[in-house]
């Protein structure tokens, strides 16, 4: 197999994991199995939201009030709802409405109500506890992405500061139920984290909050006012029950993938666990895989910002494996992206290296002084190593494969 058979086995594998992810296809799925009852209000929030909502309005005769709540990429007019596309990842004007709008729809309800949960729903549904503003909650976020906190971390934090997420959708659409069908960008699928959880018991107190801003040392940076609300004491009582269902994950993603990567006839190995923590210690083990054959990752890693440069988590775990795998013997090819298509602030979902790009780099660029700087986009940039898929509608962290001839 040539290499650039390799990198283009690479990108199929990848894309049929984006596939099986589909939101569309999940929520019809699982209306199919269980329909909408006539006058059902909808509330669908993250990346997804749109995809989501336009199946359940397939599904649906004669739903109750629709609010669609997603990023400005994926947002576009669906009829008979109304959509508001927010800021991700560090909240917005129009996310605060957004909240305010669910809010009221949910203490409206005269019947329960069916929500669409999907990753990205933290940032783009920002509803400030008491005291707190929107400028405080965007702080928050930006100290946060930039620490290296993982995503449970970031989202228990989260809950602590907002009045919808951590069970939030279910009291305020209280005495009425909720029904959730929830698309998980989160590695081990717990509901609580899944965009902070709005249809789920919280995943802590604000005294463990406070505890994860002072362990990433941005105690310190945070607004007063969020410093007040987490020295408050836990907020006691029940939250009320859901229905929950889970229609889509990373690991079956994974298994899509697996699934696609048999055709090519070579050896498949499929990782567990997950890929997750820091993104150089995620390196080091993708690159210890030297066994022939294709080899499957999903996860999510973190990435403690100490540079000004562009970049993403997926593009600087890419780089960080070729720079371990540049003087190996064999052929091989990774690629690692984001299965929503865009990592971090930029336009990439990931990379694509294999040594002939590497190569291209050390020619052009500097590439352990982009990786200090967290530069990891210009650095590929520079030897055609982006992975450019455009905005995919959906997000279930993030996918790996690393191909070994």
């Amino acid at each position: 197999m040539t290499l650039s058979e390799m990198r283009a086995l690479a990108r199929s594998v990848f894309d049929a994991g984006v596939v099986a992810a589909d939101p569309y296809d999940a929520v019809k799925a699982a209306l199919t199995r269980k329909s909408v009852p006539k006058g059902t209000p909808i509330v669908a929030v993250g990346k997804a939201a749109v995809r989501m909502a336009e199946a359940a309005l397939e599904c649906s005769d004669a739903p109750g009030a629709v609010l669609v709540v997603t990023n400005p990429e994926n947002a576009r007019d669906i009829a008979g709802a109304r959509v508001f596309a927010s800021a991700h990842p560090v909240p917005d004007e129009v996310g605060l409405d957004a909240g305010l709008a669910v809010e009221e729809l949910l203490r409206d309800a005269q019947q329960d109500v069916l929500a669409l949960i999907s990753g990205g729903g933290s940032a783009l549904l920002p509803a400030p506890a008491a005291g707190l503003t929107l400028a405080d909650k965007a702080a928050v976020s930006e100290a946060l992405l930039a620490s290296g906190a993982e995503i449970t971390e970031m989202n228990l934090v989260r809950q602590c500061l907002s009045r919808l997420k951590g069970g939030g959708m279910l009291r305020a659409a209280a005495p009425a139920k909720v029904r959730a069908l929830i698309l998980s960008d989160v590695v081990g699928d717990d509901l609580r984290a899944i965009a902070s959880g709005p249809t789920a018991a919280p995943l802590g107190s604000p005294a463990e909050a406070k505890a994860i801003c002072e362990s990433y040392g941005i105690w310190s940076q945070l607004p007063s006012s969020v410093q007040e609300v987490l020295s408050r004491p836990s907020i006691t009582g029940d939250t009320p029950e859901a229905e929950n269902e889970l229609v889509g994950s990373n690991t079956q993603s994974v298994m899509a993938m697996a699934g696609a990567a048999k055709a090519a006839g070579m050896p498949l190995h499929i990782h567990s666990p997950a890929l997750t923590g820091d993104v150089e210690d995620a390196a080091r083990r993708v690159a210890g895989t030297t066994d022939v054959g294709i080899h499957l990752f999903g996860g999510e890693t973190t990435v403690q910002l100490q540079g000004t440069g562009k970049g993403g988590r997926n593009q600087e775990l890419a780089l960080r494996v070729a720079l371990h795998l540049e003087k190996s013997r064999r052929t091989w090819v990774y690629l690692q992206g984001g299965t929503d298509g865009r990592d971090g602030p930029t336009d990439a979902a990931g990379g694509v290296v294999d040594a002939e790009i590497i190569a291209q780099l050390r020619a052009r660029t500097d590439v352990e002084a982009g990786l200090l700087n967290n530069d990891a986009y210009p650095v590929l940039k520079a030897g055609g190593g982006l992975l450019m898929t455009g905005g995919t509608g959906t997000n279930v962290a993030d996918l790996g494969i690393l191909i070994v001839a």
